[in-house]
Protein backbone atom coordinates (compact mmCIF):
# COMPACT_ATOMS: atom_id res chain seq x y z
CA UNK A 1 0.00 0.00 0.00
CA UNK A 2 1.12 3.64 -0.88
CA UNK A 3 1.28 5.30 2.78
CA UNK A 4 1.73 8.96 2.76
CA UNK A 5 3.08 10.36 6.23
CA UNK A 6 3.61 13.49 7.68
CA UNK A 7 3.61 15.31 11.05
CA UNK A 8 5.33 18.25 13.21
CA UNK A 9 8.97 18.81 15.04
CA UNK A 10 7.42 16.94 18.33
CA UNK A 11 6.57 13.90 16.16
CA UNK A 12 9.47 14.00 13.68
CA UNK A 13 11.20 11.13 15.80
CA UNK A 14 8.02 9.10 15.74
CA UNK A 15 7.19 9.64 11.69
CA UNK A 16 10.64 8.38 11.15
CA UNK A 17 10.31 5.14 13.18
CA UNK A 18 7.09 4.22 11.54
CA UNK A 19 7.98 4.84 8.05
CA UNK A 20 10.76 3.08 8.39
CA UNK A 21 8.76 -0.23 9.75
CA UNK A 22 5.86 0.36 6.89
CA UNK A 23 8.94 -0.04 4.07
CA UNK A 24 9.85 -3.16 6.38
CA UNK A 25 6.07 -4.09 5.94
CA UNK A 26 6.51 -3.47 2.64
CA UNK A 27 4.97 -0.19 1.86
CA UNK A 28 5.49 2.34 -0.37
CA UNK A 29 6.15 5.30 2.00
CA UNK A 30 5.68 9.09 0.80
CA UNK A 31 7.37 10.90 3.86
CA UNK A 32 5.80 14.51 3.49
CA UNK A 33 8.03 16.08 5.80
CA UNK A 34 9.58 17.57 7.95
CA UNK A 35 12.99 16.78 7.16
CA UNK A 36 14.30 17.98 11.02
CA UNK A 37 13.14 18.33 14.52
CA UNK A 38 13.18 22.36 13.96
CA UNK A 39 10.18 23.71 15.08
CA UNK A 40 7.14 24.08 11.99
CA UNK A 41 3.50 24.80 11.96
CA UNK A 42 1.60 21.41 12.11
CA UNK A 43 -1.25 23.22 9.39
CA UNK A 44 1.02 23.19 6.81
CA UNK A 45 2.19 19.56 7.06
CA UNK A 46 -1.40 18.63 7.40
CA UNK A 47 -2.54 20.60 4.58
CA UNK A 48 -0.22 18.74 2.75
CA UNK A 49 -1.02 15.44 3.54
CA UNK A 50 -4.34 15.94 2.81
CA UNK A 51 -3.56 16.90 -0.57
CA UNK A 52 -1.66 13.78 -1.14
CA UNK A 53 -4.65 11.22 0.26
CA UNK A 54 -6.98 13.32 -1.95
CA UNK A 55 -5.32 13.26 -4.87
CA UNK A 56 -4.56 9.44 -5.08
CA UNK A 57 -0.80 10.15 -4.66
CA UNK A 58 -1.24 7.79 -1.26
CA UNK A 59 -4.07 5.37 -0.44
CA UNK A 60 -3.59 6.23 3.41
CA UNK A 61 -2.33 8.84 5.16
CA UNK A 62 -0.98 8.83 9.10
CA UNK A 63 -0.81 12.56 11.11
CA UNK A 64 1.55 13.28 13.84
CA UNK A 65 1.98 16.05 16.53
CA UNK A 66 2.78 16.17 19.96
CA UNK A 67 -1.11 15.43 20.90
CA UNK A 68 -2.56 14.45 17.42
CA UNK A 69 -4.97 17.17 17.82
CA UNK A 70 -3.98 19.94 15.64
CA UNK A 71 -2.63 18.06 12.67
CA UNK A 72 -5.66 15.87 12.27
CA UNK A 73 -8.02 19.48 12.61
CA UNK A 74 -5.44 20.57 9.68
CA UNK A 75 -6.30 17.13 8.20
CA UNK A 76 -9.92 17.29 8.48
CA UNK A 77 -10.29 20.87 6.60
CA UNK A 78 -9.94 18.78 3.79
CA UNK A 79 -13.44 17.77 2.82
CA UNK A 80 -12.50 14.33 1.26
CA UNK A 81 -10.56 13.80 4.52
CA UNK A 82 -11.58 11.47 7.51
CA UNK A 83 -8.80 11.53 9.54
CA UNK A 84 -9.74 9.80 13.26
CA UNK A 85 -7.38 10.80 16.19
CA UNK A 86 -6.78 7.04 17.69
CA UNK A 87 -4.52 6.21 20.80
CA UNK A 88 -5.42 2.44 21.12
CA UNK A 89 -6.10 0.07 18.06
CA UNK A 90 -10.09 -0.34 18.36
CA UNK A 91 -10.24 2.89 18.01
CA UNK A 92 -8.30 2.34 15.04
CA UNK A 93 -10.03 -0.34 13.47
CA UNK A 94 -13.60 1.12 13.91
CA UNK A 95 -12.41 4.31 12.08
CA UNK A 96 -11.65 2.19 8.95
CA UNK A 97 -14.61 0.01 9.22
CA UNK A 98 -17.22 2.69 10.41
CA UNK A 99 -16.06 5.81 8.80
CA UNK A 100 -13.89 4.87 6.23
CA UNK A 101 -11.12 7.00 8.01
CA UNK A 102 -8.71 7.85 5.67
CA UNK A 103 -6.32 8.92 7.71
CA UNK A 104 -5.13 8.15 11.06
CA UNK A 105 -3.68 10.48 13.67
CA UNK A 106 -1.86 9.95 16.38
CA UNK A 107 -0.17 12.09 19.06
CA UNK A 108 3.74 11.66 19.74
CA UNK A 109 3.48 12.73 23.21
CA UNK A 110 1.21 10.64 24.32
CA UNK A 111 1.50 7.23 21.90
CA UNK A 112 4.20 5.01 22.55
CA UNK A 113 6.33 3.12 19.77
CA UNK A 114 4.29 0.19 20.15
CA UNK A 115 0.88 0.86 20.59
CA UNK A 116 1.52 3.17 17.37
CA UNK A 117 2.56 0.14 15.26
CA UNK A 118 -1.30 -1.11 16.94
CA UNK A 119 -3.28 1.31 16.24
CA UNK A 120 -1.54 1.67 12.36
CA UNK A 121 -1.78 -2.27 12.07
CA UNK A 122 -5.47 -1.88 12.96
CA UNK A 123 -5.68 0.88 10.73
CA UNK A 124 -4.26 -0.48 7.49
CA UNK A 125 -5.80 -3.94 8.21
CA UNK A 126 -9.35 -3.32 8.32
CA UNK A 127 -11.52 -3.06 5.69
CA UNK A 128 -14.61 -0.01 5.58
CA UNK A 129 -18.18 -2.46 6.16
CA UNK A 130 -20.19 0.05 3.55
CA UNK A 131 -23.91 -1.02 3.75
CA UNK A 132 -25.40 1.25 6.77
CA UNK A 133 -22.30 3.63 7.35
CA UNK A 134 -21.86 4.19 3.38
CA UNK A 135 -24.96 7.09 3.38
CA UNK A 136 -22.78 8.82 6.58
CA UNK A 137 -19.97 8.43 5.26
CA UNK A 138 -21.37 9.88 2.14
CA UNK A 139 -22.69 12.92 4.34
CA UNK A 140 -19.12 13.53 6.09
CA UNK A 141 -17.70 14.80 2.68
CA UNK A 142 -21.11 16.88 1.79
CA UNK A 143 -22.68 18.52 4.85
CA UNK A 144 -25.62 20.09 2.31
CA UNK A 145 -27.14 15.92 2.30
CA UNK A 146 -27.07 16.31 6.02
CA UNK A 147 -30.56 16.26 7.02
CA UNK A 148 -32.21 18.44 10.18
CA UNK A 149 -33.42 16.13 12.72
CA UNK A 150 -35.63 17.89 14.34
Amino acid sequence: MRIAIASDHAAFALKGLLAAWLVGEGHDVVDLGPDSDARVDYPDFGYRLADAVATGAAERGIALCGSGIGISIAVNRHPAMRCALVSEPLSAALAREHNDANVVALGARLTGEDMAKACVTAFLTTEFAGGRHQTRVDKLGAPALAKDPA
